[in-house]
């Protein structure tokens, strides 16, 4: 899970959320994967290749989150060169014809995802206008899913399948994650990304495959390391952590009522 190929400082952010990759770091982590003999696949290929409860080994998709420039500017061509696909999830709303910015970054323009689509490059929906979906009412839910999906199609002329969860997703939520999986349905989605930490295997529901994050902090052992399945234990504590937020927030508004 990228973000960001870019320099960009990002003061007083915890290493774990940072979104910038660098295109040296980012070269040199995809020269890793050709090196070592790794199959770059899609994110579509992937999905139903674990729907057949096929072992993936020594395989990895890569994802781009937000839509920026720098995907076309520094990204792609090392992609080329490796001949890797990816699969990049856009924000609809920060799409234009011009540069739009998003999170003080500009994003891509349509002439550039078509130019992009052309080059192989699959696109999915990051929804339109990257909301924490978890708070909104189920009228906007399926607005933002099936409005995006429409619009990307409209200006690629091609399906689109695909979607990634803006923000944490909220897996302790069993409900909302019903309730989602839904309404992708609904929309004609056929899978999905989220921010769950780990590799995906064929027993992950495909609408909330987990990723693995990745930016300029990973050095070539750390890299090494998450490829291996090594970091994926750390999921554990990352469900723990926001169950416990929401048993809490659940307690205090219990207490406020009673108040």
């Amino acid at each position: 899970m990228y973000h960001s190929i870019s320099t960009a400082a990002e003061p007083g952010v915890h290493p774990y959320y940072q979104t910038s990759t660098s295109p040296e770091v980012f070269e040199q982590q995809m020269q890793f994967l050709h090196d070592h003999d790794y199959s770059v696949i899609s994110l579509n290929d992937a999905a139903d290749l674990l729907g057949t409860g096929t072992r993936l080994k020594k395989s990895v998709v890569i994802t781009f989150d937000d839509g920026y420039k720098d995907f076309y500017t520094h990204a792609f061509s090392v992609l080329e060169c490796y001949g890797f696909p990816a699969t990049v999830f856009l924000p609809t709303q920060y799409i234009r014809n011009t540069a739009l910015p998003f999170k003080g970054r500009d994003c891509l323009t349509w002439t550039e995802v078509r130019e992009l689509r052309r080059s192989g490059i699959q696109f999915g929906s990051h929804t339109v206008s990257h909301p924490q979906l978890w708070g909104l009412n189920q009228h906007d839910i399926e607005r933002e899913l099936r409005e995006s999906k429409r619009t990307l199609e409209d200006n690629l002329g091609s399906e689109v399948r695909s979607f990634a969860y803006p923000f944490a997703f909220p897996e302790q939520d069993g409900r909302f994650a019903q309730t989602l999986r839904g309404t992708l349905q609904t929309c004609r989605y056929e899978v999905g990304v989220s921010t769950i930490l780990g590799s995906a295997r064929s027993s992950n529901d495909r609408f909330f495959l987990p990723r693995l994050p990745i930016n300029s902090c990973d050095d070539t052992a750390l890299f090494r390391a998450k490829l291996a399945g090594a970091y994926d234990w750390l999921h554990l504590p990352q469900y723990l952590r926001k169950l416990g937020k929401r048993l809490l927030a659940a307690t205090l508004s219990v207490e406020s009522s009673a108040a």
